[in-house]
């Protein structure tokens, strides 16, 4: 095998993929993985095309359309569709990398890759969009399938521009298969599929209390950014397990409890209607006990916490926040986000675990707190190959079945690393399972 020759091309988010950094240990151990590590860094295949489509006024537009097909010794290539004007090939090398390991948490039969566009929905009318989706999947249609890839939904790839790329992939092949998830119930989509991240997140940190505790969510004080679908459901879920919500935030903002008292469910459903509409947070009254702090993240604004659920944006956790939730008594993090704590911020509670042993804060990193969204993703591809649909009750129990087995298997492999915790533990463990497949493959030696 020739020595691998890193790209010339700047590439500076796929250079910051998370897993790089934590695998240095496990090299040191097993130094052949690491060549191994090469390879696999390399996408089995890049597609890159030119979208044209007619907008309102007739004019003809034109982007760039893009699938990184990373990934399938373990299943056929899943990983979103991203619609957004910063979407280039580094970003989406950068998430279908990570996504093969996310997948392999999950124990399902599914690969990792990424896709998307620079075209921007915002602002664009339903029939710009559907002309657009269609416009994408004329090319798209012929690299995947349900036996090929799979994709999913992302930034900008919601249930409408699903049932669009659905029925535009439906026409050109004529066939109905299940070659995308996220779909509408009525045409292939699952139950519990909206709900599986805030759920699958709540259900991890659940598992962590157990087993560092051997407690629950009952009377556990837990403060959740965001107000999205993640954030909607993860509080929900924690109401329903008997926790208080102390805090959800946007944009503009962070609500946050003055008191002991947690936010409603109805409240939640509150939210959930204004975020349809595009509102804010700032524009409903605060309910009692509650305060609206303009500008803010909650990290800082509550005393007493036991449980922290960053379910926003990227980085919107820092070393300062994570500090003032040590303090304030934290135990837990799950990462209902893709990366929402900076590298400072682990780095602290880490120190705190190691320093403090059960009783210091346990971290679950997002590769594998927040993989609910794509193990029901998976769940969606086995009904739609089955051609039934499952209810909500065995979606939901096989859901949580997932996430507590993907907390397990990056406990266990912690243990053989004593510099590491969760995140080492899950991104050696997603890591071992797809090299060894690579490796009995043949794709690796």
């Amino acid at each position: 095998m020739s020595s691998y020759t890193a790209s010339k091309v700047s590439e500076p988010e796929f250079e910051l993929a998370e897993i790089r950094s934590t695998l240095a240990p496990l090299f040191k151990k097993r130094p052949e993985l690491e060549n191994a590590f090469k390879v696999l860094m390399i996408p089995e295949r890049i597609i890159q095309f030119r979208v044209t489509w007619e907008d309102d006024k007739g004019q003809c537009q034109v982007n760039n359309g893009f699938r990184v097909q990373f990934s399938s010794v373990l299943g056929p290539y899943k990983g979103g569709l991203r619609l957004h004007p910063s979407v280039n090939l580094s970003i989406l090398k950068f998430l279908g990398f990570e996504q093969i390991f996310k997948n392999a948490l999950t124990g399902l039969h599914m690969g990792g890759g990424k896709g998307g566009s620079d075209f921007d929905p915002k602002g664009k009318s339903d029939n710009e969009i559907r002309r657009f989706c269609v416009a994408f999947m004329r090319e798209l249609s012929r690299h995947i399938g349900a036996d090929t890839d799979v994709p999913a939904g992302d930034i900008g790839v919601g249930g409408r521009e699903v049932g669009f790329l659905f029925g535009a992939y439906k026409q050109m092949r004529n066939e109905w298969v299940g070659v995308l998830t996220g779909k509408g119930y009525d045409f292939g989509g699952s139950k519990i599929r909206p709900e599986a991240t805030g759920y699958g997140c709540v259900y991890y940190a659940e598992e962590m209390i157990r087993v560092a505790r051997g407690e629950d969510f009952k009377g556990k004080r837990v403060l959740i950014s965001g107000a999205g679908n993640v954030a909607q459901f993860a509080a929900l879920k924690v109401i329903e397990l008997g926790g208080q919500v102390l805090s959800l935030s946007d944009s503009k903002g962070a609500l946050v409890a003055e008191g002991n008292e947690g936010l409603s469910a109805d409240f939640i459903n509150q939210v959930a209607d204004l975020k349809l509409k595009g509102g804010y947070l700032k524009d409903l009254s605060a309910p009692s006990g509650f305060k609206y702090v303009e500008g803010a993240r909650p990290w800082k604004l509550v005393k007493n916490v036991d449980v922290a659920l960053p379910s926003a944006t990227q980085n919107e956790l820092d070393e300062e926040d994570a500090k003032a939730l040590v303090a304030a008594g934290l135990g837990f993090v799950a990462e209902g986000a893709n990366m929402p704590c900076t590298l400072e911020a682990i780095n602290v509670f880490e120190s705190s675990r190691r320093e403090k042993g059960n009783k210091g804060v346990w971290y679950g990193p997002g590769k594998a707190a927040n993989c609910g969204g794509v193990a029901v993703s998976g769940l969606e591809m086995a009904q739609n190959s089955a051609r039934l649909q499952w209810t909500d009750e065995v979606v939901d129990a096989k859901l949580k079945d997932i996430m507590k087995n993907a907390f397990e298997i990056g406990l266990e492999t912690a243990k053989e690393f004593t510099e590491g915790g969760e995140v080492m533990g899950s991104n050696v463990a997603g890591f071992l399972k797809v090299v060894e497949a690579a490796k009995a493959q043949g794709d690796v030696w």
